[in-house]
């Protein structure tokens, strides 16, 4: 092996352990894998040729597992009982924590919430995987204008749409006298314009006919 091959090939495995660095800081789910699979094939590869075969197999067992998780996630995704949503009160003192704990990221993923804390009026949904609250919507009645205070995701879960699984019951808004779903303009990053639902953009907010 030259020196400049050797060079490369050192780089290469340098590369290989970065990413897989980077994966393990990463919060979101399929984030990790991803980049966590990308890392162990090529560690894969950079062992092979090195002829390190128990790091070899090592990280194909690693890709196996990796590839196992993505799938179920990609499966799970938009499956009906892939999460739960629950109706609670808007002042239920679990929502108030869970609030309150995710306020900071709240504020960065929909600035100016806090100046429109909800009220003993307002519909309040937490949407649910197991026993794990993924996401929250709070709902304002305006008229037969439903006006969505929050559509938050949790970091943990924010490569998916949970969210969507309130939208997809919208009975239970006509069964209020809703006609209108409106969103709030300053959301940051808004995912409606990925769902089967019928969204669509007004100026910066998006609205869905009920």
């Amino acid at each position: 092996m030259t020196w400049l091959s050797a060079y490369w090939l050192d780089l290469f495995g340098w590369i290989g352990s970065a990413l897989l660095i980077i994966s393990l800081l990463q919060t979101r789910v399929l984030r990790f894998r991803v980049l966590n699979l990308g890392a162990s094939l090529i560690l894969v590869l950079f062992n092979e040729l090195l002829a390190v075969w128990p790091m070899v197999g090592m990280n194909v067992a690693v890709c196996a597992i990796n590839i196992f998780f993505i799938s179920r996630l990609l499966r799970d995704w938009r499956s009906e009982t892939a999460y739960e949503v629950l109706e609670v009160g808007p002042h239920d003192a679990y929502l108030t924590h869970f609030l309150k704990v995710h306020g900071a990221d709240i504020e960065r993923h929909q600035p100016g919430f806090a100046a429109a804390q909800p009220s003993r009026d307002d519909l309040a949904f937490l949407v649910q995987n197991g026993d794990e609250t993924v996401g929250v919507v709070l709902i304002r009645g305006e008229g037969t204008v439903a006006q969505v205070l929050l559509d938050y995701v949790t970091r943990r879960y924010r490569d998916f749409s949970p969210g969507e699984f309130v939208w997809r019951q919208a009975g239970r808004l006509r069964n209020r006298g809703f006609r209108k779903v409106v969103t709030p303009p300053s959301m940051l990053a808004p995912y409606y314009d990925r769902l089967p639902q019928d969204w669509r953009p007004v100026g910066p907010a998006y609205e869905l006919a009920l």
